[in-house]
């Protein structure tokens, strides 16, 4: 028997015991195959990987069930997600309560944010300068109005640099943004003083590094569009690295290949490994990771400040701060620490989640891979995590789930014209409060591996 109701698929098995229930958010994609004699098949493939076989006697049943799945799966309003017709017994006080769970000022603070280094600016209010970047950031103390805003001009989308994560002990900086619109031979001068007044603020150092996360093949490329990565003769005080994470599409079909590998029947080993090996899945965990390991060795063991960015500043920008912060601190290593990570580097700063229907070329795994890499992490520290992997199972599947409010929208601004805060709920509390499911048994925060900087081997024969 199948229920539909306006938010999800309710699937219950011919013993009447066993019930799954599927948010439509969940289905990415609804397959018809031929009809056969015992009646007409549905295949539902799902963001969290699963994979539901449904078997509808009449074929007439069966093509209504698909088109209204398929309709209910492509929402193209955020009005139709779940979150926002979900009203449960929760009065005022305790929403807006569970949306200041996670306060972002408070770790700047914990960080030792402002200073003398760092201060707020009030430059991005009301998003006057960056559409996508929160309204409150901190920049360096020398870098005025003027020059954030010279700097923002010259950045893709205005994503101009902004503090990710400070280092106390060595004053080194994390910060984010996106490619510079250089082309063959343009350069701004605000811009360089933005990176010149980063360099700044870190006084043990003459130099910061600039880690484009790309290939260094596609940000010339991106020479020819007008943009670009930054020129060594212009910035005097940079080194630039460049990494080589794949763009959203080359990931998209990896991970493809790698669930289609995933619904293979009996496979042979060697079957198994060539499917593996063929995705360059883990290849790109590993290049993700390496992003991570070259900005925390740069900031805790040389004291020197990086600044990070991709072509936008929302994907591979994203993955490599956030690995890099959970290298660095072991706070991100506990169950409340990675919600305020993930709020900060995924939520505030921008992230396309694309709940809505549009472009399939503009879906990409990005955030999946994330969350694999602090698995992988895990896998190598397993005493230096307070969560375990049903934790990351779950942020996985509330990412698109939309059964509440913290992923939708693509950035703060959105989320503010949504009025979010008053029509849904935030997911942080809900996990906070099942903690004792999530949490590591074997998590001693005493321990020398939950303490300082993590090293990794990022090694192919480490990775599972």
């Amino acid at each position: 028997m199948l229920v539909f109701v306006f938010s999800a698929v309710l699937i219950e098995s011919t013993d009447l015991l066993h019930i799954l229930t599927v948010l439509h958010s969940m289905v990415s994609s609804v397959e018809r195959p031929p009809t056969t004699p015992a009646g007409s098949q549905l295949i539902l493939r799902c963001k969290d990987f699963r994979v539901f076989q449904i078997l509808i006697p009449q074929e007439r049943d069966c093509l209504d069930v698909h088109t209204s799945l398929v309709r209910l799966s492509r929402p193209e309003k955020y009005t139709e997600l779940y979150c926002l017709s979900f009203n449960p017994n929760v009065n005022k006080e305790e929403r807006e309560e569970s949306w200041r769970f996670i306060d972002l000022t408070a770790d700047y603070k914990r960080m030792g944010v402002p200073n003398n280094l760092w201060v707020t600016t009030a430059a991005n209010s009301e998003y006057r300068v960056c559409d996508t970047y929160p309204s409150e950031l901190f920049v360096p103390k020398s870098a005025t109005p003027a020059i954030i805003v010279g700097s923002s001009r010259f950045r893709s989308r205005g994503r101009f640099p902004a503090l990710s994560y400070f280092h106390q002990d060595t004053l080194a900086a994390v910060c984010r943004c996106s490619q510079p619109l250089s082309g063959f031979s343009g350069r701004c001068q605000e811009d360089e003083m933005m990176l010149q007044a980063i360099m700044k603020s870190n006084p043990g150092s003459d130099y910061i590094y600039v880690v484009d996360t790309r290939p260094k093949l596609n940000a010339m490329a991106n020479r020819a569009a007008g943009k670009g990565y930054e020129n060594e003769d212009h910035y005097t005080n940079i080194k630039l690295q460049f990494i080589g994470i794949e763009n959203i599409h080359v990931m998209r079909s990896s991970q493809q290949k790698i669930t289609d590998m995933g619904e293979m029947r009996s496979p042979s080993m060697t079957d198994f490994l060539w499917g593996l090996e063929n995705s360059g899945w883990l290849k790109h965990i590993k290049a993700v990771l390496d992003a991570g390991v070259f900005i925390a060795r740069a900031v805790a063991d040389e004291g020197i400040s990086v600044v990070v960015h991709c072509s936008d500043g929302w994907d591979r920008t994203a993955q490599a701060c956030s690995v890099a912060s959970i290298l660095l601190d072991p706070y991100y290593r506990t169950i409340k620490g990675l919600m305020v990570l993930i709020e900060r580097d995924w939520v505030s700063f921008g992230h396309k989640y694309a709940h809505l229907d549009g472009d399939p070329k503009e879906v990409s795994p990005v955030i999946d891979q994330f969350l694999e890499c602090v698995w992988q992490l895990s896998e190598q520290f397993p005493c230096a995590f307070e969560f375990n992997e049903r934790f990351l199972i779950a942020i996985h599947t509330h990412v698109y789930s939309c059964q509440y409010g913290t992923f939708l929208g693509n950035c703060q601004k959105e989320r503010r014209h949504m009025r979010l805060h008053e029509r849904a709920h935030s997911l942080w509390p809900q996990l906070w409060k099942d903690r004792a499911e999530y949490t590591n048994p074997v998590y001693k925060a005493e321990l020398s591996q939950s303490q300082g900087i993590l090293r990794p081997n990022t090694t192919p024969y480490c990775f599972k």
